[in-house]
């Protein structure tokens, strides 16, 4: 059903890679969700452990498996996802983080009260074990295209976006961050993203990810920045501000 009791359909875009040791995690905290009218489509990008048996191990009807023909990528799984997407908003989940039960209510409820069409929250940290990291990310209720260049501060994990706006500004490519390429691109239009300051994503901190490798992370935010039409001279004063407050932000999860 489209709507339930009034209540928007999320959707929710998991991609899905090898993941067998944490996809269960991730899923449990999609059914544990006080708001119950979401669809799960998790893509299983050609693993060769047991992702895929962990998936069909649920037997709740909104919980949707859709395997990739070949290896493509995390960008373009989420695209696949994206199209097989029926719901008027879109949530995306890492399939190694987790949310709180009460995230997603919160989030519709806060888009009813001020129309916001981007709203993303403050995280919690977990290890590679599951075991919390004590520190907490806090946001700032509302983030415009001026400050969101300075640092991205949208978790993907923790997004709930309008589908129509995730369409329309989607971005591909393993060299750059294609979730903070979407949220500027959606943001520059003028539509600030709306911030809730309470850890309703847990993010789990693996040394492998993308992310892990400060090197490589700071050569994709420039390529973000450049990916969006930032000239070189713009593009190098906002990594001047991603570097700096980078390292204030990762001190705490070293």
């Amino acid at each position: 059903m489209a709507e339930l009791y009034g209540e928007p359909l999320i959707s929710i875009i998991m991609a899905a890679y090898n993941v067998e040791k944490t996809i269960g995690t991730a899923i449990d905290s999609v059914l544990a969700q006080t708001y119950a009218n979401w669809e799960l489509l998790v893509i299983n990008d050609c693993s060769s452990d047991n992702t895929a048996s962990v998936v069909r191990s649920y037997t709740d009807q909104r919980v949707h498996l859709l395997n990739n023909e070949k290896n493509s990528g995390v960008s373009v799984s989420r695209k696949r996802g994206m199209e097989a997407a029926r719901g008027e908003w879109i949530a995306v989940l890492d399939s190694d983080d987790a949310w709180t039960a009460d995230k997603l209510e919160k989030q519709i409820k806060l888009a009813g009260e001020t129309g916001a069409e981007l709203i993303f929250t403050g995280s919690a940290f977990m290890d590679d074990t599951g075991k919390p990291i004590d520190w907490q990310l806090h946001v700032p209720q509302v983030l415009p295209y001026r400050e969101l260049l300075k640092q991205n501060l949208v978790s993907n994990s923790s997004v709930l976006v309008k589908a129509e706006l995730y369409r329309k500004h989607y971005a591909v490519g393993d060299g750059l961050h294609e979730d903070f390429a979407i949220w500027l691109a959606i943001t520059r239009e003028g539509i600030h993203a709306y911030g809730i300051d309470e850890p309703l994503l847990i993010y789990r901190v693996a040394r492998s990810s993308k992310s892990g490798n400060k090197m490589k992370a700071a050569r994709m935010n420039w390529n973000t920045y450049r990916y969006i039409g930032l000239n070189p001279v713009a593009a190098s004063y906002y990594m001047c501000w991603y570097m700096v407050k980078g390292l204030l932000k990762y001190r705490h999860l070293k």
